[in-house]
Formats: structure tokens, C-alpha cells, sequence
């Protein structure tokens, strides 16, 4: 795995020495022992979560160094059909030595990518369905009409009568073998998990910009209630970018909706 030209190194809680190395980047945010979901934003220091439309514009090198990695340590990407859409997902490939980390514990090449929708308003020649390594799967709900040629390139799983049923949907993943999730949004799916009490650990990047009034917060939806999530390390890159990692205690009780651990 090759570094980013940009260094990264540990602020908080016990500051490190020299910039960090992709092993060890990778070593800090790990894997859990137990079914868990992990969601990774990006924000402006003023809480926006995109810049000219789009979360791109957030982020820079460091940002999609973790991001890579998040998506390396991960079993199944989980992400809403509106931001699958918007944001113009291609097919979750891994280089040839994040496979490798991968195959040395028994993991899959790849992950799978899981895509949320209620409407199953997809395009399955989006290349993130027609080339993907991995078959994926979609969440979705009893009533929901697949367009033409969906179910040649996914598999639906379907998890409620009219609506999407998060809590069984992520059930129904960890049944599969997908125990570490990540989810990469958007807002209304993060506040959708929120409220359901499903996210076990949040990954924000701070980027060094005011985006001014206009865009909208990492998260979206109906009020929920307060989640204390604590914090758990804080990463500091040269270009002046913030990386918060915030996660349940290892002791706490699962949440609502996680399958026990194999």
C-alpha cells in the first residue's frame, strides 16, 4: 500500500512521532470483533457537506486515503440509491495490494457494495452494477418494482412491507457474512441509521474551508434521539485537514438490529 504525498499523523489521544503509514493508518481504524457499522463523511469546517453539489469537492488527498482504506477493511459498502446516483458511482475495485492485505485474513477480494432504495429507481448499466467484480445487492421492500434488467445484475434483498427496514436489512447482511459495514450516505440514510439506533462509529473528515449558507449537514431526516458517541482519535494532515473517529465502547451492548457474532 503507497502512502499519500501529504502527511498524516496521529494529534490525539497520544500523539505520534512522523507521519503515519498506510499500515498504520489502517491498524488505527481496524477491524471490529463483532458485527459493526462504521460511516465515514466528509464535512466543511462550518458543517456542509458538499461543495457545489457535490462531497468531491470536500475532499482531498488525505481524505481519500482513508477512504480507500475504510473501504479495504470493510466486508459490504452500504449507500443510498439517491447517492449511488448523484455522486456517479463506478464499481468498487481495490488495488492489487489492498487485495492482497485483504486475501492474508481471509477476507474476499472485495467487498460488497449494497445499495439502499425504496423506489429501485436504479440504472443497472451504471458501472457500478455492470462492472462490478462483486455481485451486489440491493435493500429495498416488498412492494418495490425492479426495473428492466436489475435482477441480472443485483440481488434484491427485501426487508419490510412498504418501506425500507434498516434494522433487518443490516440483520440480513451480517446473516450473509457482511459483518463490517461501511456506509458512505447520504444524509437521510445516515439519519435514517441514526434514528434507528444501528450506527456504531463515525469517521468524519474536517476539511480547512467555509462553504457559506446553502448546503446541507452530513445528516438528514426526522429528529432522532442524542447518540453519545465517543471519541476515539484525532488526525491531523499537513494540508490542514481533521480526521475524527468517534465509536461506541467495545463493552457496550450491541445495537438494535446486530445479528450476534459469528
Amino acid at each position: 500500500m503507497t502512502a499519500g504525498t501529504t502527511p498524516v499523523a496521529r494529534a490525539w489521544p497520544a500523539p505520534a512521532t512522523g507521519p503515519l503509514t498506510d499500515p498504520e493508518l489502517a491498524a488505527l481504524y481496524g477491524r471490529a470483533t463483532r458485527p459493526h457499522l462504521r460511516v465515514n463523511f466528509v464535512a466543511s469546517a462550518d458543517g456542509a457537506v458538499t461543495l457545489d453539489g457535490y462531497s468531491a469537492g470536500l475532499s482531498g488527498e488525505p481524505d481519500k486515503r482513508v477512504f480507500g482504506l475504510l473501504r479495504m477493511l470493510c466486508d459490504g459498502l452500504v449507500v443510498a440509491a439517491g447517492t449511488l446516483r448523484h455522486e456517479g458511482y463506478r464499481a468498487l475495485r481495490l488495488s492489487e495490494p489492498r487485495r492482497a492485505w485483504r486475501a492474508e485474513r481471509g477476507l474476499a477480494a472485495y467487498p460488497t457494495l449494497v445499495v439502499v432504495s425504496g423506489s429501485l429507481d436504479l440504472d443497472p448499466a451504471q458501472a457500478c452494477f455492470a462492472d462490478a467484480p462483486v455481485r451486489p445487492l440491493v435493500l429495498t421492500h416488498a412492494a418495490a418494482e425492479p426495473p428492466p434488467g436489475l435482477t441480472d445484475v443485483a440481488d434484491l434483498v427485501r426487508c419490510g412491507a412498504e418501506r425500507v427496514d434498516l434494522a433487518a436489512g443490516l440483520a440480513e447482511l451480517r446473516r450473509r457474512g457482511l459483518g463490517q459495514l461501511l456506509c458512505e450516505g447520504g444524509p437521510h440514510l445516515f439519519g435514517a441509521l441514526t434514528a434507528a439506533d444501528l450506527v456504531d462509529e463515525l469517521c468524519l473528515t474536517v476539511a480547512p474551508l467555509l462553504a457559506g449558507a446553502g448546503p446541507g449537514r452530513i445528516t438528514a431526516g426526522a429528529g432522532s434521539a442524542p447518540r453519545h458517541l465517543p471519541l476515539r482519535h484525532v488526525l491531523a494532515a499537513g494540508d490542514g485537514v481533521l480526521m475524527l473517529r468517534y465509536a461506541r465502547d467495545p463493552g457496550e451492548a450491541p445495537p438494535a438490529g446486530a445479528a450476534p457474532a459469528a
